[in-house]
């Protein structure tokens, strides 16, 4: 029987239905071999040969192809059909021959499939190829490109910055795109602006909107009113006038569907509607393919083979009628510039099979074949047709105008199914309007804008302090706005702005997002991606001593010099040779580099961020604590922060930006002879006393609890807080009962003269740690030692048993401390937040409790399927 190879055992398991008993279908649990963590592994002097290893995890499954090999002389490499994947089949043809379980007479062959369904798995087994070298080429260039720039770049982090962890050849240009972000928005000044607009009524009584855009005869542009006084006048100019309908136009238009999915888009759309991360989107695609649901999720491509666009059409026309199909089919162009990911659309493998017909139970796996379903059966239905309707209202004397618009849906086309979603908030006015005629008097409604008023005068974290200006009668309405910074990105719009860069692929781009979050560089809040104090001093650092490297035309074009090589039109060894030319003499140059020069230069370019002007005029470098010392740029461990240059004698210290980067350290007062502050740290607002000396280089501190806030604090308050642990009084049985603030919250905390560990109680409201009584203390406590769950001697209830591992040993799915989990042996897997234990698979469990042994590393029984997925995901 001819050995078939594939990444995964879940791929394996469906091929292996569609081939039969004739193959032996094994899995390769993705890479089998990589460059070893170390020095030399891509050698600059010997035409950059790389020494490959395999990984300790991966031995077993090389051992399992080799020993098929032994039956039969027959290799089949069926990895997935890119860059990476025929990577993954040079690999383990390379290292079957260095087992020399590939002889010369044994037949080895190279199969690719866009899906995996009998047709096409049919198909591709009568196709056989050999291994497309120029791919194989591509990879082996950009894998050493990465070597080469992490490998001898994040040393430089190291020695120069202390407290930074790597840097990466597209992971340093894409932290770049965040840092610039934020800064962009520190130094973004608002500007006020108003806008005014009014209540029609028809005489049909009907209401309808209309905005001002012609004031004294000209035309209004938006920030032209620019206070109140001028909103004012705008608002008794059209009061004070008679208006009429000038003109009524209604245009016919036409709204046609988006183009399939390619995998930047199905990240963006996942994002949008789902909140899902990059990573997380493709990681359900990956199951939705491996099931035969889909085409391969890894494609820049969106053109859609001939045959799926024929069942489209048709289950257009079973579903919504012969209406919604277009004339001719909708034909969409590759943007794919090199062959190696020119594939299709992502798109189902069967049109006629929605979400509800889908065989899975994972909530995300049906939310985003939904999405990847109706995006596709949308591209190719009939366009939606509109009326656009564009009202003009007008003053006898020309002084006032305003515009009303909207628009009339009359076929639904594409729209029945899908509409791709929206970054931003859109401009445009798509309301109904009633019927106007033009010459019609347009006067005010009887009906009030005050609703509207009231909301736009309420304040909230979106409109703070907004203020609004409403007429006599009610119907006419100015508003005030402020010019808004730029947001912050979220995964959608970071993913979306590099790939209008062309920087990285989009087998990159969730690896890449994924990397700088975990290296906490970045930190996501809300869905918005936020740069750490850290991230901003790599990116400064790199940004005045390797500037060309984290450039982003550099990494562009670097990026079309690969595809180049993928296309066989370029030699990856002259690419290497020309980039590490010019990249270690940049590396030399730093070598000599002291950190204290390094942080004059930060503290150059930083000093308008970090140093802002004060009001009073004085010098914003002069500590504001002694008075006397300059502010320099100081770097720890945790990252960077602002400190005064007068250390021991002055203590004072600041963030580079957000809480506390204005320097609002306010001291409180004293207390036995400690001045008792409050400052603002990495972590949010606390209390100290005293400041730190040689002989006390850690004084007593306390974070605020949740609900405090800082500008409420006093001496009382801190010395309350600096005063815990708070003894509530001894136990009945023995042994001091406290009451605390922990990580997790507040807290009682006592430990019986038998016990071996205290026993901890959570406490639901944080005021207990200070008012809790004796009695209701020792009835807590009593409670947790009579339940005492995951942390105590009984063990958890398993809330269901899977069955066995692959590998030997249940696998059964418990209630923990931070949520449900997955057991298996002594591996404990966390599950994702959207998944319900009710809902995890055998397959899913297995997974996830392989993708946990292959962080830890070194567990014999743990197969390293995720690990080796990840891998792939590294271009």
């Amino acid at each position: 029987m001819p050995v078939v190879v594939v990444e995964s055992p879940a791929k394996a398991k469906t091929i292996n239905k569609y081939l039969g008993p004739d193959y032996t279908v094994l899995a390769s649990y993705g890479h089998v071999r990589d460059l070893p963590p170390k020095d030399g592994s891509v050698d600059p002097e010997h035409e950059f040969a790389m020494k490959w290893e395999v990984g300790n995890d991966s031995r077993k499954h090389v051992k399992a192809i080799a020993d098929a090999l032994k039956d039969d002389n027959a290799l089949i490499l069926a990895t997935d059909p890119d860059r990476e994947g025929e990577a993954i089949s040079w690999h383990l043809q390379e290292a079957l021959t260095k087992r020399r379980s590939i002889k010369k007479d044994t037949a080895v062959s190279r199969v690719t499939f866009n899906a995996i369904t009998k047709d096409a798995v049919t198909e591709a087994m009568q196709h056989p190829r050999e291994v497309d070298m120029p791919l194989v080429e591509a990879y082996l260039a950009r894998r050493a490109l990465d070597y080469l720039v992490g490998f001898n770049l994040s040393p430089v982090l190291w020695r120069k910055l202390p407290g930074a962890k790597s840097a990466g050849r597209v992971q340093s240009v894409c932290l770049r795109l965040i840092v610039e972000r934020e800064m962009e928005i520190e130094a973004f000044k608002p500007v006020e602006y108003w806008s005014v607009k009014a209540l029609f009524e028809t005489p049909r009584s009907q209401t309808f909107e209309a905005r001002l855009v012609t004031l004294a005869g000209k035309k209004l542009e938006k920030h032209d009113l620019a206070n109140a006084t001028q909103a004012e006048l705008a608002v008794q100019a059209m009061t004070s006038r008679a208006l009429s309908v000038t003109s009524v136009e209604a245009k016919p238009a036409a709204r046609n569907p988006s183009a399939p999915f390619m995998t930047s888009t199905l990240q963006q759309e996942a994002s949008r509607k789902f909140g899902m991360g990059a990573r997380h989107a493709m990681q359900v695609a990956q199951r939705l393919y491996e099931a035969g649901y889909i085409t391969y999720m890894r494609t820049d491509g969106i053109d859609m083979a001939p045959e799926a666009v024929a069942d489209a059409r048709n289950a257009i026309s079973d579903r919504y009628g012969a209406e919604y199909v277009p004339t001719s089919p909708r034909m969409y162009k590759n943007k794919a510039k090199n062959a190696q990911e020119a594939h299709e659309c992502i798109r189902p493998t069967d049109m006629s099979r929605d979400a509800k017909a889908l065989k899975v139970t994972d909530d995300d796996q049906r939310k985003l074949y939904d999405l990847i379903w109706k995006r596709t059966i949308a591209c190719q239905m009939a366009a939606a047709r509109l009326e656009r309707t564009t009202v003009e209202i007008g003053s006898d004397d020309g002084q006032v105008g305003l515009r009303a618009t909207g628009q009339v849906v009359l076929f639904d086309g594409f729209m029945r199914v899908y509409e791709e979603g929206r970054d931003d908030v859109a401009d445009d006015d798509e309301k109904r309007l009633p019927q106007i005629m033009q010459g019609d008097p347009a006067h005010f409604a009887k009906s009030s804008l005050r609703d509207q008023f009231a909301k736009a005068t309420t304040d909230s974290a979106e409109r703070p302090g907004k203020e609004a200006i409403l007429s006599e009668n009610e119907a006419v309405l100015a508003l005030q706005h402020h010019t808004q910074p730029p947001p912050r990105y979220t995964e959608a719009t970071l993913v979306k702005r590099m790939e209008e860069l062309g920087i990285g692929r989009p087998s990159t781009y969730a690896s890449i997002v994924t990397t700088i979050q975990d290296r906490e560089y970045v930190r996501k809040d809300k869905n918005r991606l936020i740069p750490e104090e850290k991230g901003r001093i790599v990116t400064i650092f790199l940004l005045n001593f390797f500037r060309q490297y984290v450039g982003y035309e550099f990494t562009a074009n670097l990026e079309e010099q690969l595809d180049d090589v993928s296309a066989g039109d370029r030699d990856y060894k002259d690419l290497l040779g020309k980039f590490w030319r010019d990249f270690s003499a940049a590396i030399g140059e730093t070598s000599e580099l002291r950190i204290s020069e390094v942080l004059d230069k930060l503290d150059e370019v930083l000093a308008p961020q970090l140093y802002p002007p004060r009001e009073d005029g004085s010098d914003p470098r002069i500590c504001p604590k002694c008075g006397v010392g300059q502010l320099h740029l100081k770097t720890s461990r945790t990252g960077g922060f602002v400190g005064c240059g007068n250390y021991p004698e002055c203590t004072y210290t600041r963030p580079i930006a957000g809480d506390g980067a204005e320097g609002d350290e306010r001291l409180l007062g004293e207390d036995g002879g400690d001045e008792i502050w409050l400052k603002s740290g990495r972590f949010g607002p606390y209390v100290q006393r005293g400041e730190p000396t040689p002989e006390n280089k850690k004084p007593p501190r306390a974070s605020l609890p949740r609900g405090w806030n800082k500008d409420d604090m006093d001496l009382s308050k801190a010395l309350t807080l600096l005063s815990l642990p708070r003894q509530i009084g001894e136990h009945p049985e023995g042994g001091m009962i406290t009451s605390n603030f922990g990580r997790f919250g507040p807290y009682l905390m006592h430990q019986l003269p038998e016990e071996a560990k205290p026993v901890y109680a959570n406490l639901k409201d944080p005021n207990d740690v200070f008012e809790i009584g004796m009695n209701r203390a020792v009835e807590l406590l009593a409670e947790k030692r009579a339940n005492p769950g995951r942390r105590g001697q009984a063990a958890a209830k398993p809330l269901r048993e899977l069955g066995e591992h692959p590998d030997g040993g249940a696998i059964q799915v418990l209630d923990g401390r931070y949520g449900p989990y997955v057991k298996w042996q002594k591996i404990n897997a966390t599950l994702p937040k959207n998944i319900n234990p009710e809902d995890v698979t055998l397959e899913m469990a297995v997974e996830l409790a392989n993708e946990k042994a292959a962080k830890k590393g070194g567990r014999k029984k743990a197969a390293p399927k995720k690990k080796a997925s990840t891998k792939k995901a590294v271009s």
